[in-house]
């Protein structure tokens, strides 16, 4: 009986033995598989914080007359008024949806949802599309306030205003697609002598619309680039306007400050605004060169366009810092809010001469 139960024990042993060497072979392979699976996602993340970092650069400045030139198949001759303008907002707009990982203020998947600056970017650069296209179509494109619209142009505008963030049914690519279309639509009609239908009028009233819209878009900026920092404001919003009143009460000295997590957005923002506006003054500045001159005009413009570009520099800081006014550390927004500033200034004097008889 004692051999039996030795001889059963032995054989229990060999059973676990063996499957315990399973279980070790087993775990093994299991530990093999998941060191597969950490390595491969630690080299996707490496190549997806590459792709980003190389995605984050922001897109230098156009020639526009060689982009110009290029609209209209390399004919000088084709180079009527308006091409420059109309032009300038087809390569904004090309720009904005082929730059280096295209298009991702709408993007749902790594590395472009991680990405934070440039899609800020570029709505900067929306804002100012927006604008220019609605005085395109209201403005530019009219002889007088009774006048016909253009016909694509009043197409490509809404196209522009679609939804910047949509990613599906229809993603926002396609819309701005379709508005460059009706752009090139309109400027092939304007470069055909066969054509009449199709116009660019270059009055001081014309720039002037449109410059008041870039007024109030970059004295925002300003606004909100200068409380990066936070400061005490006294409110100003009915003075000059006797008999004025608003809506609801607002205290008379309040603090504006912007929060810390919107600092890099705002100043990237106004990076992306001041972009696209520095391409479109200057094509502003090839097709209404006789107003300006005739104005005494075009070195206040040049100036605005100097004050712009400077905005363009490149930021060697890893982040957006927020330091005091007159602290250790540098302040990036109150250094933008400069440049957006002394350009403001600037065309509320450019407006001033526009308006002159």
């Amino acid at each position: 009986m004692f051999k039996k139960i030795s001889g059963s024990t032995e054989g229990l042993k060999q059973v676990a033995e063996t499957r315990w060497q399973d279980f070790k072979s087993d775990l093994s392979e299991s530990n093999r598989w998941i060191r597969f699976g950490l390595m491969g996602i630690a080299v996707y993340l490496l190549i997806a914080v590459s792709v980003g970092v190389y995605w984050s650069f922001e897109p230098d400045l156009m020639d526009l007359r060689e982009k110009a030139l290029a609209e209209v198949g390399g004919e000088e001759d084709r180079l009527v008024t308006g091409v420059a303008t109309t032009a300038s907002l087809i390569s904004v707009v090309d720009t904005l949806l082929h730059k280096p990982g295209g298009y991702l203020s709408n993007d749902i998947a790594p590395p472009g949802v991680w990405l934070d600056n440039i899609p800020n970017w570029e709505y900067g650069v929306v804002i100012q599309v927006r604008d220019l296209a609605k005085a395109m179509r209201e403005a530019f494109s009219r002889s007088q306030s009774q006048s016909t619209e253009d016909k694509d142009l009043a197409l490509a505008e809404p196209q522009f205003n679609f939804d910047n963030r949509s990613w599906l049914l229809p993603p926002t690519e396609k819309e701005y697609r379709e508005g460059m279309k009706y752009l090139r639509s309109y400027l092939l009609r304007l470069t055909d002598e066969e054509q009449q239908n199709a116009q660019f009028y270059t009055r001081a009233d014309n720039i002037n619309y449109w410059l008041g819209t870039v007024e109030t878009r970059l004295g925002s900026l300003s606004q909100r680039l200068s409380a990066s920092v936070g400061q005490r404001r006294l409110n100003t919003d009915l003075d000059g306007t006797p008999g004025a009143h608003q809506s609801t009460r607002s205290p008379k000295d309040q603090e504006i400050k912007t929060g810390f997590f919107e600092i890099d957005d705002v100043f990237y923002e106004a990076r992306g605004s001041a972009w696209a506006l520095t391409h479109f003054l200057k094509a502003i500045e090839m097709d209404f060169a006789d107003v300006l001159e005739k104005k005494n005009a075009r070195v206040s413009l040049q100036q605005i366009i100097r004050e712009l570009e400077g905005t363009q520099q490149t930021v060697y800081s890893p982040m957006i810092l927020n330091g005091s006014g007159f602290g250790m550390l540098a302040n990036h927004s109150l250094v933008m809010a400069n440049y957006i500033s002394r350009a403001h200034a600037a065309i509320i004097d450019l407006r001033d001469l526009l308006s002159r008889g």
